[in-house]
């Protein structure tokens, strides 16, 4: 997990350049994530995708909390309830414009920016980091960012 990490500068949102697939997010495109500070402390999670067969966007609301320190990120959130999955941050750039994410094992990956695409060097690096982890990187979908809402 990311150390130091900082909350407030991970705020806003976030492009999904790639992911593993995702039983929520299957079919989607145009994936976006954005988080916002809710009053208790916690993280405001808010997922949208475009399916383009139902020609329609799919959101999602959830909430991320802390799991250990707020230094560190490594979160657990919710869509569903007292139903929690992993969040963590595995890699991130220095001006937090790219972040690579996992779930609690190697069946959940996301690769992130704050465009809609990622310069070559950097998706390069997270791949190596993704395949040293030991996610099977070649499975990885690489999302299209066509539309606007």
């Amino acid at each position: 997990m990311v150390r130091p990490f900082d909350a407030d500068r991970y705020l806003g949102t976030w492009f999904e350049v790639a992911r593993m697939d995702f039983f929520f997010e299957r079919g989607l495109n145009n994936t976006t994530a954005t988080y916002t500070r809710n009053p208790d402390g916690s993280i405001k999670v808010v997922n949208r995708g475009y399916n383009p067969q139902k020609d329609r966007w799919k959101t999602a609301e959830g909430r991320a909390v802390f799991v250990d320190s707020p230094n560190e990120g490594r979160l657990k959130v919710s869509f569903f309830g007292p139903f929690y999955g992993g969040y963590n941050i595995i890699a991130l750039d220095d001006d937090y414009q790219y972040a690579m994410v996992a779930g609690n094992d190697t069946d959940n990956l996301w690769i992130l920016s704050r465009s809609p695409s990622i310069p070559s060097d950097v998706r390069d690096r997270y791949l190596v980091i993704a395949r040293q982890a030991g996610f099977a990187v070649n499975e990885l979908l690489w999302i299209e960012h066509d539309k606007s809402s």
